[in-house]
């Protein structure tokens, strides 16, 4: 009977990326739910070292697959050694980031599986027979849908980055970790990966920021922006219709084909909160609105909302800051 939430958890040059403790904090409450165990998978080469950490951010196991066919990621040497454990464990639900690598690695698992995949989860709950419950935005993000695979285990998904809360660090706990050997088919891996090149960037990780000053249509000028972002510690980031006209680059975008964010603070300006933007940010803990448009949507979701123009509020801000 399959059993137990797998969590991939994703590294990078030996770092764990957000996303992989995020799916283990909501790998957690779903465990909890059927008294059941949350598994982490860490998979790269020299990457043993980081399996205490998430027993610490709540993995009561971890199996480590610390092999130099993992340095880099090549989809199927991760597809082997993902498909051979999962075989030989049976878990009921598997969880993935929505990044990159996730969204390469999970739909090959899903079909050498014969299981189904839901992408893009925005919320994940489960009921007390362990049925995963599987909500994803639909029709361009108009209306959200509740998918769930009955037939089949395990169940997977693959979430996106900054939905999920991070759990509490805790190294007083206890879990065991794992280490796998696999049998390796390097006949069919017939991409290899050959020279590794970096690109550098200096744009600041929205989806890591505690303050965003987030800018939309109706701001003219984003100068102002960064300057009031500068001097209240925060980051700059944008809706849509920026990026599009080329003003405010793609890295800096919130929504449903941008970042979701979970800032202490979201301060929108000139957004008028159309359901893909939502999507992305109104789990932030505060919310600010400033929008001359007394009906925009944005409103809806915001704490505080100011009817006046975003470009004088922005320079107002500029100046008594």
């Amino acid at each position: 009977m399959a059993k137990n939430v797998w969590v991939f958890c994703e590294q990078r040059d030996g770092e764990l990326q957000s996303v992989a403790i995020e799916l283990l904090g909501v790998a957690r409450e779903l465990a909890d739910k059927v008294n059941e165990k949350v598994v982490a998978l860490l998979l790269g080469d020299g990457v043993s070292a980081k399996a205490n950490d998430l027993v610490a951010y709540g993995a009561d196991e971890v199996r480590v697959v610390d092999h130099a066919n993992l340095k880099h990621f090549v989809t199927e040497y991760y597809a082997q050694a993902v498909t051979q454990l999962v075989k030989a464990n049976d878990p009921n639900v598997v969880l993935f980031g929505a990044t990159s690598i996730g969204r390469d690695l999970a739909p090959r698992l899903s079909a050498r599986l014969h299981t189904g995949l839901t992408a893009d989860c925005t919320k994940l709950e489960m009921d007390e027979a362990g049925n995963l419950f599987m909500t994803r935005p639909a029709f361009g993000g108009n209306l959200f849908a509740t998918i769930i695979c009955p037939e089949h285990r395990p169940q997977m998904s693959t979430v996106r980055p900054g939905v999920m809360k991070k759990p509490e660090f805790d190294g007083a706990r206890k879990g065991d970790i794992i280490q796998e050997t696999i049998n390796w088919d390097d006949s069919k891996a017939v991409v290899k990966v050959v020279e590794e090149v970096k690109e550098t960037k200096n744009v600041e990780k929205i989806e890591d920021a505690k303050i965003l000053v987030s800018c939309g249509r109706g701001v003219k000028d984003v100068a102002p922006a960064f300057d009031v972002a500068k001097k209240v510690k925060g980051t700059v980031s944008s809706s849509r219709s920026l990026v599009d006209s080329g003003i405010i680059e793609h890295a800096r975008q919130v929504g449903q084909t941008g970042k979701t964010v979970r800032p202490q603070a979201y301060l929108a300006f000139g957004i008028s909160g159309a359901i893909q933007h939502l999507a992305g940010m109104e789990e932030s803990e505060y919310i600010v609105a400033v929008n001359t448009d007394v009906n925009a949507p944005i409103f809806k979701v915001a704490n505080l909302g100011i009817v006046a123009d975003a470009n004088a509020v922005l320079k107002q801000l500029d100046k008594i800051l």
